[in-house]
């Protein structure tokens, strides 16, 4: 039995709503894949009936939730669920406030440029513009990335409080991903220094080898992050020498967005 199909399992007895958790369960297994899954494929995976599982897909499509192709029948999720759970200000989407920011770095850096927001322990891709370049360091909207291992990540990690910050750290196990990752707290703890210090996040090739990043947080009214904007590039593109100018323009993009969440 696989852990999916163990936890599904346990949630008759433990929650008084278990077929809310197996619809979460159902979210989860095919939010688990950027390619989707079968029907077959989610029973599999979460140990739920193949009624159960229908039944909650159909729903879910219906909603707007999920999509099915009909090419190879897999279920895939829409960003509708995320978009529902973006940060927001004033009723403000922090999607549509960072909008025009973003495309204002993409302008002058050249390349991608994405928001990431803080979902639980990770990070997650809110939204993406494509760089300029023939050749572009792509991501995934919706993607979820070690906090630790990646510039966005790092800068609203460094723009929590003390408190905060221990109580992440109790939470997750660093591993490193490249020979550069942060993967001890006296080096992150340092690092994280550092990008207060600047103002802005670095990404040496922490998390892949061959990308570079640089990001800034978005701050919300009570200086809390609210989200990060970064750039990525391939690394023969971000050399050292690029990354206080590259830092400053992903700051003034951080502004601009946080102006129009605020306002």
């Amino acid at each position: 039995m696989t852990s999916a199909a163990m936890q599904s399992s346990e949630v008759d007895v433990d929650l008084p709503a278990p077929t809310v958790a197996k619809t979460i369960a159902v979210i989860e297994a095919v939010g688990s894949t950027s390619t989707g899954l079968t029907q077959a494929e989610v029973v599999q995976q979460t140990g739920c009936s193949a009624n159960l599982v229908y039944r909650v897909l159909s729903t879910l499509v219906t909603l707007g939730y999920m999509i099915r192709n009909e090419d190879d029948r897999r279920y895939v999720l829409t960003s509708r669920l995320i978009e529902s759970c973006q940060p927001r200000s004033m009723d403000k989407s922090l999607v549509l406030s960072s909008h025009a920011a973003m495309q204002w770095l993409r302008d002058q850096s050249r390349e991608t440029v994405q928001l990431m927001i803080r979902a639980g322990n990770k990070g997650l891709v809110l939204e993406q513009v494509s760089g300029l370049e023939a050749v572009q360091v792509m991501g995934r909207v919706g993607m979820q990335i070690p906090l630790y291992s990646c510039a966005p990540g790092k800068a609203i990690l460094a723009s929590l409080s003390e408190a905060e910050l221990e109580q992440w750290l109790a939470a997750v196990q660093l591993k490193p991903f490249t020979e550069n990752t942060k993967a001890t707290r006296a080096a992150l703890w340092d690092d994280l220094a550092r990008t207060r210090q600047r103002g802005y996040a670095e990404d040496w090739e922490e998390g892949i080898e061959g990308i570079r990043c640089v990001a800034a947080p978005i701050l919300d009214a009570y200086q809390r992050p609210v989200g990060a904007i970064t750039v990525m590039s391939p690394t023969k593109r971000l050399p050292q020498k690029r990354f206080t100018e590259v830092g400053g323009w992903c700051i003034d993009a951080a502004a601009r967005a946080r102006r129009n969440l605020l306002s």
